[in-house]
């Protein structure tokens, strides 16, 4: 049995209860994007526990985001919201009290778990509430709400570092307020109904063995060449014990009758190509995030606050895409060109951005962000209505939380490759510098010590920068070229007309209520 229509008000009231949760997960990432290079320097971090303070978080919320999509085809969606931003305000409140780099990287983990929970639950509940057709002009307000999200929280997280009475640790304290706001409205807002189902089992063996298979290749990625060589024990070890565990893996979900990855979802021509596509696009906004605040502060010398308000195009580039697509899809019920454009775009973006060095001039490297940002914008809350649209309502979770599961996984993988190619090129860099410059590379120079530059000489502050400059770049080149596969993945997938009804099947809303459930 449907339930009834929500109108356009109700929708709203629940909208800005659930708009302000995505807020606290997103901004939670951007803020501590941007203070990293200090925190990571405050402890004593090396690149790696750099790049693994993000990574960590990305990989616990990819593990969990499958099993809060299945939980929420089970459960009340509205109790899991609440599940998952309380777990958030633990693991934020754990992070701010890290006194080591490790600590912060097992915070960040189990804050992760929320942050998963947040984004796919989210996703979900707008989906249980608007029919797709309709779905693409609140995407806009999904996407200013990232945007919001995305500029304020470097500009936020840039103040605050450099805010001497604050200090980096309320990056982490200061969305919990926010979060506790968001449990209240969400009480009085979010009214979903719940679907009970007897008997129902969640696969947390596929989704441990998914974890772990993922996890084990990730730390490979991060050591090799640096602890041990490419060809070696270690690595025919890492990499076939995490091939074997995702081989399991896909073994279980094809056998347990409530899989979170339901292949029988995954398999259909429409989805797989939109997974595909998703992790380019992961990669896009997690790496660009990442890795751009880390040029503006330590390549170029800027200030946090400096290097979040240079971020902006890439943002701006976010909310205005989004924004106008997700208008144009509502409109004429075609989502496929709006993608394929979008990926493109992308690849344009991150062409521009391979160019960089230390020395690159600033409008130069603000278009190049400025297209990246508009390429996600028009593609990455798009491939998740692409994969809605051809679903029924009870399944919703499970195809939601898939295709977050698949784009977080290829934000993993991103920043955790990104960041060892990253290292190695800043190590090789530096050396061959300091060699050039007649000063030994044996020192702290080029290892842990080299994101705290305040301990550092003038003449090695200087070559560091320069290192990492010149560094940045040519991880941008392989994201491009890891995006051109998310263009021919958005090329080949079929044409399909946005439907209008909350379910397969069901009546249209506008036959079913005389007050539309979109009223202007």
């Amino acid at each position: 049995m449907s339930a009834k229509p929500m109108t356009h008000r109700q929708i709203m009231e629940a909208l800005s209860g659930l708009l302000l949760v995505l807020f606290v997960a997103m901004a939670s990432s951007t803020i501590v994007s941007t203070a990293l290079p200090t925190i990571i320097g405050a402890l004593d971090g090396s690149q790696t526990q750099y790049t693994w303070v993000v990574t960590a978080s990305l990989l616990t919320a990819t593990a969990s985001t499958p099993i809060w999509g299945k939980l929420a085809d089970l459960f009340s969606k509205k109790l899991l919201v609440q599940i998952s931003i309380v777990v958030f305000v633990v693991g934020s409140m754990v992070a701010g009290l890290a006194q080591t780099a490790p600590q912060l990287i097992a915070a960040r983990a189990f804050q992760g778990l929320g942050m998963g929970g947040v984004q796919a639950l989210v996703q979900i509940a707008i989906a249980a509430m608007i029919p797709p057709r309709e779905r693409g002009r609140y995407n806009g307000y999904l996407g200013g709400v990232m945007a919001v999200a995305t500029v304020g929280g470097p500009l936020l997280g840039g103040v605050i570092v450099d805010t001497a009475w604050l200090g980096w640790r309320w990056c982490f304290y200061i969305g919990v307020p926010i979060a506790i706001i968001a449990l209240v409205v969400l009480q009085k807002t979010l009214n979903l109904a719940v679907i009970r189902r007897e008997n129902v089992k969640v696969d947390y063996l596929g989704a441990t063995l998914i974890a772990a298979g993922v996890s084990t290749l990730l730390i490979w990625v991060s050591f090799v060449d640096s602890s041990f060589a490419w060809l070696s024990w270690q690595t025919y070890a890492m990499v076939g014990l995490g091939l074997v565990l995702l081989a399991l893996a896909v073994w279980v979900e094809s056998r347990v009758a409530e899989p979170v990855v339901p292949l029988d979802i995954v398999k259909k021509r429409g989805t797989a190509l939109a997974i595909i596509a998703s992790l380019s696009v992961g990669m896009a906004m997690f790496g660009g995030a990442v890795f751009l605040g880390q040029y503006f502060q330590i390549g170029r010398g800027y200030s946090p606050t400096e290097a979040g308000l240079l971020t902006i195009p890439m943002m701006a580039g976010v909310l205005v895409s989004s924004t106008i697509s997700g208008r144009l899809i509502s409109k004429t019920g075609r989502i496929k060109p709006y993608i394929v454009a979008g990926t493109i775009v992308l690849v344009a973006g991150f062409a521009g951005l391979s160019m960089l060095d230390h020395e690159t001039p600033l409008w130069y490297v603000g278009i190049s962000m400025a297209l990246v940002g508009i390429g996600v914008g028009m593609s990455m809350q798009n491939l998740v209505l692409s994969v809605q649209n051809t679903v029924s309502l009870k399944d919703i979770g499970a195809a939601s939380s898939t295709i977050a599961f698949f784009r977080s996984l290829g934000g993993t993988i991103g920043v955790s490759v990104l960041g060892a190619v990253l290292a190695h090129r800043v190590t090789d860099n530096l050396t061959h510098e300091l060699a050039a410059a007649g000063m030994s590379s044996s020192g702290s120079a080029a290892s842990s010590s080299s994101l705290n530059l305040s301990v550092l000489p003038d003449a090695i502050q200087h070559l560091v920068r320069a290192a990492y400059g010149d560094a940045t770049g040519h991880i941008f080149l392989i994201s491009a070229a890891v995006a051109v596969v998310g263009v021919v993945a958005a090329a080949f997938m079929k044409p399909t007309d946005l439907r209008s009804t909350v379910d397969l099947g069901a009546p249209s809303l506008n036959e079913e209520s005389k007050e539309p459930a979109l009223a202007r």
